[in-house]
């Protein structure tokens, strides 16, 4: 059974309803989850919040996540350690997506460098990534407040950066189009499955 497991996407693929959703069917199901996000409640996270609503530099965004997520990563392997299945939406694949993304144009290997200030992380036993069309997600996301990351031209590169990433074994790309329900059931099944790694 795998235990630590992220679920990534852009905006409007539906992984934040799903993810809730799939540690529901865990908690039902008698298993010991805890659910979490990023970024954080915490004090960085909040901090990395207000940042980008306030439209900071994407090289300050992008340090303010990193920042978050180390002290994050102690809470997961505390979680872990005590046995618990960690459900986590967002991690660090939407650094990689997100702000190398951001940050092209102000250095050579955005990407590289993030994976350089990223090697404290804890590697996921699944990442499932949802995929849909950038204008598909957007017309689910009317209505609701938006982030200066929500506009389907940037979200059409950052799907792209996410195709790129997700070529290690613990990635599994599901379709978002597909029902809530149908997303829900092939992740709790994939959840219960040792796949020998």
């Amino acid at each position: 059974m795998k235990k630590f497991i992220t679920f990534e996407g852009i905006d409007g693929s539906g992984k934040s309803t799903v993810s809730k959703r799939v540690y529901e069917e865990l908690k039902r199901r008698g298993y010991s989850a805890i659910y979490t996000f990023e970024p954080t409640d915490g004090e960085i996270g909040k901090c990395t919040k207000k940042c980008i609503d306030k439209g900071a530099d994407p090289l300050v965004i992008a340090l303010l996540f990193i920042a978050d997520r180390i002290e994050h990563v102690r809470k997961i392997k505390k979680w872990l350690e005590e046995g618990h299945i960690v459900l986590c939406d967002r991690y660090v694949d939407s650094t990689y997506a997100y702000q190398s993304v951001q940050l092209e144009g102000q250095m050579e290997d955005p990407l590289e460098w993030l994976r350089q200030l990223s090697n404290f992380v804890i590697k996921p036993d699944r990442t499932f990534l949802f995929d849909i069309d950038p204008e598909e997600a957007i017309s689910r996301i009317k209505g609701r407040k938006t982030t200066r990351f929500e506009n389907a031209e940037f979200l059409k590169k950052v799907r792209k950066r996410y195709i790129d990433i997700a070529t290690e074994s613990r990635f599994k790309i599901l379709d978002a189009r597909k029902g809530i329900e149908d997303l829900v059931k092939e992740c709790v099944k994939d959840i219960m499955e040792n796949d020998g790694d």
